[in-house]
């Protein structure tokens, strides 16, 4: 039977291909996926079309290029992006720095206003690049499975509410998803809707979602036809239903952009902040899609893909794009399964440009609305929440913040709070790590946790002390303090402390400077400090410290029970039997 999930390269494949996601997915390509790249495609082409053109106007350049825009990047990533379902192209949460630079420096020349668009693109491409190669999207491992599963049900809620006003015809300003849902219902209240536009809108979402159930049947495709057939034969646009309207025609060509009088600090500046923006949203994008579709996407080429797409987008007359959390949810809703559906959309749009750029005139956006609205319900997660809440609540209520960060402050704001959430959660079981004291169970090989088995035994005059965690500078000083708390609790006289260091990861300055203190207050007490199990690479770093001269070899132990042993024969014990 044929696979229904595409899989990896083959490991034979060319080592290159690596850096080529899309030719790679060629060699394991199923027929069966293509009817369902092809319709994908072609569905998200209705999207691509008036997105484009909606935000080149926000962000300051003809909406043309906003076409442009659209085109080559897809193109692009279909051959370095990893992702197999990511669209990229104009982006809302990116128009407001692109318009920041462009108005400064355009002095209202269009083609001086397209020129610096795509110098800020050739930057952040330039930028993601560089930061693929070094290898820095590791970032997004940042962001633990809660985290992600708020930012995207922030997400959700944010497409879905500012799909309403078209919905109902409406004019909304970008406020915010609170604000919106509070001025819609007044404009509702106020009788301001549209009742024809929101007819062809909510029935071309009932097709959609009823039409859902059957994996085969193209439901968004289905549900804009006749919405557009609809608005055509019964003139609906004349009753003040929304439509498309006439496309500008034209295909991108290659220019290298320039002109006089540019100011190269400002714009590098500004395609450096759009880069950051489209890194945060296109990684934490693209790997709650891996999550959801059991794949693994490369963060590093994830990189590379989005800055190659955006260096092509420069070259050929476009500005900066990112991952779109709107299109990507319609493409895969759509039943997309590998990068040919963003080819499909961007020939499907090259298209329209050469022969058929009244096609979709009558296309109602509310119909487009519709299609969005159902993409996002789809994105919300409740039932793995649902999990989490009864296992571990304070990661649940973790997740709900970061919802709410996303759904009050906007997309990229909230995608800080979720990174800032992360390295506090990472900190924080880092900070305030478990520990132990081991003893012998009587029957039970090994040594173990005193808190788990209070009848265990203690070795005359040796402690034994676990710590579970790295040694950094925020545990360091609670670390020296545990041990002590240990010494002290301890039936006197103790001779020796055995760290069972097998847990303990790594060390830094903080930390070692610490060891040096601790050390030395012990062997006041008569004291020595040894350890077990610790890794050779934090050996390491402890002779990097300067701290052989206080660790000589035999203070270091293969293992546990090896350290009991030792201290027994220093002190002329008999040794303990298994």
């Amino acid at each position: 039977m044929a696979s229904t999930t595409p899989t990896s390269a083959h490991a034979s494949a060319p080592h290159w291909l690596r850096w080529l996601p899309g030719l790679a997915m060629l060699r394991t390509y199923e027929p069966a996926w293509l009817p369902r790249d092809l319709a994908a495609g072609l569905v998200l082409t209705t999207m691509l079309v008036p997105v484009g053109i909606a935000y080149a106007e926000a962000s300051g350049v003809p909406g043309v290029y906003g076409l442009y825009a659209t085109i080559i990047p897809l193109l692009a990533y279909a051959l370095f992006g990893p992702s197999r379902i990511l669209v990229l192209g104009p982006d809302s949460a990116l128009a407001a720095p692109i318009l920041a630079v462009v108005l400064g420096m355009s002095g209202g020349d269009p083609m001086r206003a397209v020129a610096t668009a795509s110098l800020m693109a050739i930057v952040a491409g330039l930028f993601c690049i560089v930061l693929g190669l070094l290898r820095l999207g590791f970032i997004t491992e940042l962001l633990s499975k809660p985290i992600r599963y708020g930012y995207m049900n922030g997400i959700a809620l944010t497409v879905l509410v500012s799909q309403l006003p078209k919905l109902f015809a409406i004019k909304i300003d970008d406020a915010g998803p609170l604000r919106e849902l509070w001025w819609l219902a007044q404009a509702i209240a106020d009788g301001k809707t549209n009742w024809y536009s929101f007819a062809v809108g909510a029935a071309s979402l009932v097709v959609i979602l009823f039409l859902k159930r059957f994996e085969r049947v193209p439901g968004i495709l289905i549900a804009v036809v006749l919405a557009t057939l609809a608005v055509s034969v019964l003139r609906l646009d004349t009753q003040g239903v929304k439509v498309l309207g006439e496309i500008p025609q034209g295909l991108p060509t290659f220019a290298l952009p320039w002109f006089s009088g540019v100011d190269i600090v400002r714009i590098a500046l500004g395609g450096c902040a759009v880069a950051m923006i489209a890194f945060a949203d296109t990684s934490v994008l693209s790997r709650t899609y891996a999550a959801r579709t059991h794949t693994r996407v490369d963060p590093n080429q994830e990189m590379v893909g989005l800055g190659v797409a955006n260096l092509a987008a420069g070259l050929f007359q476009g500005f900066p794009i990112s991952s779109s959390a709107s299109r990507t949810p319609v493409a895969e809703a759509a039943g997309a399964r590998t990068q040919l559906t963003g080819v499909v959309g961007a020939i499907a749009v090259a298209a329209l440009l050469l022969v058929a750029p009244n096609l979709l005139r009558y296309l109602p956006n509310s119909a487009l609305a519709a299609v969005v609205i159902a993409a996002a319900i789809g994105l919300f997660e409740f039932k793995d929440l649902q999990r989490i809440y009864r296992i571990q609540q304070w990661e649940f209520w973790l997740s709900m913040l970061c919802f709410a960060a996303v759904a009050v402050f906007g997309t990229i704001p909230g995608i800080c709070l979720a990174v800032v959430l992360a390295v506090i959660e990472f900190l924080w079981d880092g900070w305030r790590p478990h520990f132990a004291v081991l003893g012998r169970v009587p029957g039970l090989r090994g040594y173990h946790d005193l808190k788990r088995y209070p009848h265990a035994a203690l070795i005359d005059g040796l402690v034994l002390f676990r710590w579970d965690a790295p040694l950094f500078f925020a545990n360091a000083e609670l670390f020296q303090q545990r041990l002590m708390e240990a010494v002290e609790a301890a039936p006197p006289p103790v001779r020796w402390v055995v760290v069972a260091a097998e847990p303990v990861t790594s060390v830094d300055v903080t930390s070692a400077d610490m060891l040096r203190e601790l050390i030395q207050n012990l062997a006041e007490d008569g004291v020595a400090l040894h350890f077990a199990e610790m890794k050779d690479p934090v050996r390491d770093k402890l002779r990097r410290f300067e701290l052989t001269a206080i660790f000589p070899d035999d203070c270091f132990h293969p293992t546990v029970g090896s350290a009991v042993d030792s201290y027994l024969a220093s002190i002329g014990a008999r040794q303990l039997e298994d």
